[in-house]
């Protein structure tokens, strides 16, 4: 018989609810891959989009979605085999990194085992568990591509404009919308270590945290405007988007950038009256970056924090507290029964 593992699927979209835990084959490592057993599992914004069939994008612009899937794209783990022609890796590395993202938007993560692109993965750094190294790769590689380096030349899919990072350094000065979520308290500690005076835009509960990661100021957008607190900044990085979002150009300077992680509205006529430069871009694996991103976390420079913890087989739990919002660092799923130790059901 075919060995098996545990796997969440979904076989209809909808709620938390429609989240289980199946026995599926384990896949097999093909060329330029290795197979890794999955110690946790880092969850992102995608996993839910995705779970609930992404009723708010239009039908043509929707990724294959076939029924039943394996959501889940962040992973550590240790590499069990190698796939043909992989010379860089080898059994019992522990490496950690974002899957085939985004095309497509799952690659089959919440799961014991999962087949992974060698260039997508990168060595877990020594000074995290699995657990924190699971929280990094999407969260991690997002504030990288817009705040340091885009790495790629793949068109946006938000806008004609390619996204640029702007330099940061001494005197830059960084607004960060949404600080204390998963994108936001990496950004935050990006722009301290490049030398930029951050602001924290977070509810009040967060100001220590924020504080601890270098912000210099914390505004707690329950008790005032941050819009108008701030004064004007070089760079507004907002994770938050939405409705809103245009609130924020009157707080960037002439000359200044805005960069909106999640789909933003702007009028483009108030955006080039104000001389801003307004861009975004979707983020992409990148195994060399992640690299980077785990030297900075063996060095002490960033540390990314996890809000909550829950079993694989518990991953509809931990959607619904993803629900919740009011996240301090990365929700993660842990692999209960220890894959280091076991093997493939048979």
């Amino acid at each position: 018989m075919a060995p098996t593992m545990r796997a969440v699927r979904l076989s209809e979209f909808g709620g938390p609810e429609v989240l289980h835990t199946d026995r599926v084959p384990v896949p097999s490592a093909g060329r330029g891959e290795v197979l890794v057993a999955v110690h946790a599992v880092g969850l992102n914004p995608p996993d839910w989009y995705l779970r609930e069939g992404m009723p708010d994008v239009p039908a043509d612009l929707r990724p294959p979605m076939d029924l039943p899937l394996i959501p889940g794209t962040d992973v550590s783990g240790v590499v069990t085999a190698l796939g043909e022609g992989v010379t860089d890796l080898a059994v019992g590395d522990e490496v950690f990194g974002m899957l085939r993202f985004p095309e497509p938007m799952n690659a089959d993560a919440y799961a014991e085992y999962v087949v992974a692109p060698v260039e997508d993965l990168a060595r877990k750094p020594a000074s995290l568990d699995h657990a924190h190294a699971a929280a990094l790769p999407m969260a991690g590689l997002t504030a990288w591509q817009f705040l340091i380096d885009l790495g790629h030349d793949h068109p946006s899919p938000f806008q004609d404009a390619a996204h640029r990072p702007v330099p940061l350094g001494p005197g830059t000065t960084v607004l960060v919308n949404g600080a204390a979520g998963g994108v936001g308290h990496l950004a935050v500690q990006l722009a301290v270590w490049q030398g930029a005076h951050v602001t924290a835009v977070a509810s009040g509960r967060h100001r220590r945290f924020l504080l601890d990661l270098g912000a210099q100021e914390v505004i707690d957008y329950t008790e005032q405007r941050p819009e108008e607190a701030v004064g004007e900044v070089d760079l507004v990085l907002d994770v938050v988007g939405g409705p809103e979002s245009r609130r924020f150009l009157p707080a960037v300077r002439r000359g200044g950038s805005i960069f909106p992680v999640y789909l933003a509205r702007y009028d483009t006529d108030e955006v080039a009256a104000r001389g801003i430069t307004a861009t975004a871009t979707q983020v992409r694996a990148n195994g060399a970056q992640l690299a980077q991103l785990a030297g900075l976390v063996d060095a002490g420079t960033v540390r990314p924090a996890i809000d909550a913890s829950f079993e694989l087989a518990d991953a509809a739990e931990a959607h619904a507290r993803a629900a919740q919002g009011h996240i301090q660092g990365k929700i993660v799923l842990t692999v209960a029964d220890g894959t280091s130790t076991s093997s493939p059901s048979t």
